[in-house]
């Protein structure tokens, strides 16, 4: 156990507790106004060593803008585009805010605090990747041994209402299709394999298969900054997913001269395909022209046609299983989640199945006619 001693300072008398740390290593802390708060404080102290969760304070004093580089710089792992937003959010939003806070010094009451007011600002989602990134930070601390605790599990986050997908049927995909012009053909890529646009636009002429009708996605592209860098697809998983027939002239047209590790899609001069500027030259003209035919169709961008992909695959009767290997969803689970309204007619036909095979013409009725004779029979007294 510790000790408490008193001491005098001009502002009248404080306290002392002296305490082994578990490396044996004796340290104190003062500065207690009263001898119940240092005797509290030592018994947290003894406790934290019993439960094995004991923290020196000096090393929780690193403040969140320097720990939050630190983890930075420790993310060796993660893709390029997903480390410059989590880079983005330290910098622009939580280092101004807790920077110079001590780790040890963070509340649980605190982060929910600058949470709830972050919801009157941005989007459910973007604060629920806020909290994400302010987490994992917290997270790698405690592993550290700079805190005992992550004080931001728990907090309230704001739920996500999930906008309702727009899904186009085959002949409104190639209706767009043909308003698209010359990129006729990618827009039916997407539409038809659900290619993610860094994954389509980065496949090779060497990713093709057109014995198999299958395109290999090994590699994707994304924008950071004014660079374009390629590297692994989303969750760093290849998948094999195959085309239509219908498209594979239109791909051996597009692979025609080149090598093979040229782009299958580029640019009008031959360079990659820039995604803001597709958008607004060729496919948003090309939105506007078949909402102008159906008017009742949502406002749909180029990754929509993933879920267009998704909905013509499932009415094709691919099996969940199948559709998730083709769009690279971790798990059957996800694609289920994100997809749950295109399974509403099996919910029909489960309750067809259940009326076909419960109907009392089908299951008869001697259940009934026992019933009835148990109910005539007359118990004698005794």
């Amino acid at each position: 156990m510790g000790s408490i001693t008193p001491y005098e300072t001009l502002a009248g008398k404080r306290y002392r507790v002296r305490y082994r740390k578990p490396d044996r290593g004796q340290t104190d802390k003062r500065g207690f106004k009263t001898k119940k708060a240092a005797e509290l404080f030592l018994a947290s102290i003894e406790v934290s060593k019993a439960r094995g969760d004991f923290v020196e304070a000096s090393r929780a004093r690193v403040t969140v803008g320097d720990w939050g580089e630190q983890w930075l710089a420790a993310q060796v792992q993660l893709k390029p585009s997903t480390y410059v937003s989590y880079q983005s959010i330290m910098r622009a939003r939580i280092i101004p805010k807790w920077g110079q806070v001590p780790l040890g010094e963070l509340t649980h009451s605190g982060l929910q605090s600058w949470i709830s007011e972050q919801v009157k600002r941005v989007s459910p989602r973007t604060v629920r990747y806020y909290h994400r990134v302010f987490s994992m930070m917290l997270k790698y601390a405690v592993r550290d041994g700079r805190i005992s605790r992550n004080v931001a599990d728990g907090i309230l986050l704001p739920r996500i209402v999930q906008r309702k997908h727009g899904y186009l049927t085959h002949a409104q995909l190639h209706e767009l299709a043909a308003y698209n012009g010359t990129y006729r053909d990618l827009v039916l890529f997407f539409g038809y394999t659900g290619l993610r646009w860094g994954e389509a636009t980065a496949v090779r002429v060497r990713d093709l298969d057109m014995l198999r009708r299958r395109v290999s996605v090994e590699q994707a592209v994304v924008l950071i900054g004014s660079e374009l860098v390629y590297g692994t697809p989303k969750n760093h998983t290849l998948r094999s997913v195959p085309f239509p027939a219908f498209l594979a002239e239109d791909l051996a047209a597009r692979c025609q001269g080149k090598a093979l590790d040229d782009l299958v899609f580029t640019a009008p001069k031959g360079g990659p395909l820039m995604s803001r500027n597709w958008r607004i030259r060729t496919f948003t003209p090309a939105m506007v022209k078949l909402r102008a035919a159906h008017p009742s169709l949502p406002r749909l961008t180029p990754h929509d046609l993933r879920h267009t992909a998704a909905s013509l695959a499932i009415s094709a009767g691919a099996n969940v299983k199948a559709v998730q290997r083709m769009l690279g969803h971790k798990s059957a689970a996800m694609t289920l989640d994100v997809y749950s309204d295109l399974f509403d007619d099996d919910l029909d036909a489960v309750g067809d199945a259940l009326s076909a095979a419960g109907d009392p013409s089908v299951v008869g009725t001697p259940w009934a006619e026992r019933a009835e004779a148990t109910a005539k029979v007359t118990v004698l007294p005794a």
